[in-house]
């Protein structure tokens, strides 16, 4: 006759003399235990369970790590993230199936993950990538745990590669003044000045239509990013994060840009005639015919520039952090900075230009001399 042990699951005592318990798991499966005595059979029920909180054993289907991240990328990452994040989350599961993909879901192992780590860097794999991977990895594991596939996330128990912080390459207020002076009057002048004066990202700023952009308040509102996904085309999709959707005050100089940047655009509108248009909206910066602009063609255009004004060769990105570098060197508070950039805190705002501080600290001790009367640093 079967007896049950206390919070321990079934227990039975077997018409054979020998005693057997049974644990159910998710998804309706069950695990049968036989010992000789009832202790016997007590002692392997509570390992069980153990190990059952501990993430050993679960009541997962029997799938392995490639086709459970295939069913995450569909049902779970495409919801959340920007179509180029995903393209990244793609990238960085194609990189781990060789490596990790057959092992099965449920037995997957710290140890596992660390030596894939290991041979994606032997691969030469940069840390920066092995470091993406990982995150992605450990997000996709940490959703199997709330699916109640595992009992816990295997990638927390692993050692990441540490990425060297890569410098930052900014350009000086007197270089900036040589690449506007260098592209004025031409049909993207506007997109570097607007760029450099504000800290937009690319995205935005290929997002930004007419009607976000009020030229007698001077200002403009990030509602939207531009980017390319795979055979969908141009898509528009929110900011990047909450912080992102703000309204940005323009200097005088983007103002002047953008003003003659729009004259430009309704002349070359008018000679294409029916031919302009797109379904996304009366884009500030747009190819000739009014569709949206390549970010690739516009790195092209933009290192072009770059070369024959004899500047250094830096990023379309890196004209964010020249902004960002100019007006905290200049004594902007970093509060203002943030919000101008669209970061989730000031923390990483300052973490982001940690190479401004020492500037903002000398600044800070003169400022405590000019109120106290010390002598002025030379």
């Amino acid at each position: 006759m079967g007896k049950r042990g206390h919070g321990e699951g079934t227990i039975y005592h077997r018409s054979d003399g020998r005693w057997s318990a049974t644990l159910r798991l998710e998804y309706g499966r069950r695990k049968v235990l036989y010992g000789r005595t009832r202790a016997e059979v007590q002692t392997k029920l509570r390992q069980l369970q153990r190990d059952r909180e501990q993430g050993v054993i679960v009541g997962a289907p029997s799938v392995s790590v490639a086709n459970y991240l295939a069913r995450w990328l569909d049902e779970a990452a495409r919801l959340k993230v920007r179509p180029r994040t995903f393209i990244g989350y793609s990238l960085n599961v194609r990189r781990l199936n060789p490596l990790i993909g057959r092992i099965r879901l449920a037995q997957l192992t710290p140890q596992a993950i660390q030596g894939a780590y290991a041979r994606l860097t032997a691969q030469g794999l940069a840390p920066r990538s092995v470091r993406q991977a990982h995150v992605v990895l450990h997000s996709a594991l940490r959703q199997a745990v709330r699916w109640g596939m595992v009992g816990r996330n295997a990638a927390d128990g692993v050692i990441i590669p540490r990425a060297e912080p890569s410098e930052m390459a900014t350009l000086t207020s007197e270089q900036l003044h040589v690449l506007f002076e260098s592209t004025n009057g031409q049909s993207l002048h506007a997109v570097w000045v607007l760029l450099a004066t504000t800290g937009l990202r690319e995205g935005e700023a290929l997002g930004l239509k007419w009607s976000d952009i009020d030229m007698e308040k001077a200002t403009l509102v990030v509602r939207r990013a531009l980017q390319r996904h795979g055979s969908a085309g141009f898509v528009m999709v929110d900011p990047k994060t909450t912080r992102s959707r703000r309204t940005i005050h323009l200097s005088r100089i983007a103002v002047q840009a953008l003003t003659e940047h729009r004259a430009r655009q309704r002349e070359i509108r008018l000679l294409a005639g029916a031919k302009w248009g797109t379904d996304l909206g009366d884009l500030v910066f747009c190819s000739r015919s009014g569709s949206p602009m390549s970010s690739s063609w516009l790195n092209v255009v933009f290192k072009r520039e770059l070369a024959k004004a004899g500047l250094p060769r830096i990023r379309i990105h890196d004209l964010r952090h020249t902004a960002a570098t100019l007006l905290l060197t200049r004594g902007v508070h970093p509060k203002v900075v943030q919000d101008m950039l669209g970061h989730s805190t000031v923390t990483l705002t300052l973490d982001t230009y940690s190479h401004v501080t020492p500037s903002l600290h000398k600044e800070a001790a003169d400022h405590m001399d000019s109120l106290l009367g010390g002598s002025p640093r030379t």
